[in-house]
């Protein structure tokens, strides 16, 4: 390990152990730090995208959670008051990490179908007489395998796995379709077979 790991290592400690001992107002500024640090990140990934109109709709998704996000610090911040802390909470547990991940697509018939018909209309405008016939073949073939791919590539979506562990030390993940706005070190609690902040 070097200097910099180390250092890390010791902040991220000191940082954790903060957070035990905050109070509802400290907890609502690290939050909205936190939510802040988070919007800034989906801008980034944002600007990945290749596609303007991909560009806006990401940019618009990450402003509406970075809203979401916003009035449910408020929310809980204003509840900080009156609620009363859970005793042995056997639901309740710690973010250990995000993974975000690309969930592959299926190909259907679709894609199959045209990417045949387009391959073996390449195929049958090659060679004459017999080799015409296999390359219409060859071609329907190759174009099908090809719609498939590009059918499967288009339908994939990004996915969010989120590991937990609970406070009896047992570990779970959840798979999310959309970003959960979560982040390590969140505290989360089990409810209806998914988790949900606390």
């Amino acid at each position: 390990m070097n200097k910099r790991s180390i250092m890390l290592a010791i902040t991220l400690a000191a940082l954790t152990s903060a957070a035990h001992a905050q109070t509802p107002k400290q907890h609502y500024n690290a939050e909205t730090k936190r939510i802040a640090t988070r919007y800034a990140e989906d801008k980034k990934l944002c600007a990945e995208e290749t596609e303007s109109s991909a560009r806006m709709q990401c940019l618009r998704d990450a402003k509406s959670e970075f809203n979401k996000s916003n009035t449910q610090a408020k929310a809980d911040f204003k509840s900080a008051g009156t609620a009363k802390p859970a005793a042995n909470c056997v639901d309740c547990g710690r973010v250990t990490s995000v993974v975000l991940g690309e969930k592959k697509g299926e190909g259907g018939a679709v894609g199959l179908i045209a990417g045949g018909v387009a391959g073996a209309l390449l195929g049958n405008q090659v060679g004459s007489g017999g080799g015409r016939k296999l390359a219409t073949v060859a071609g329907a073939a190759g174009g099908a395998y090809a719609g498939k791919k590009v059918e499967e590539h288009a339908r994939s979506s990004k996915q969010w796995t989120v590991n937990v562990e609970y406070e009896d030390g047992k570990h779970d993940s959840y798979v999310f379709e959309e970003d959960p706005g979560m982040m390590k070190g969140d505290q989360v609690k089990r409810s209806n077979g998914t988790i949900v902040r606390r």
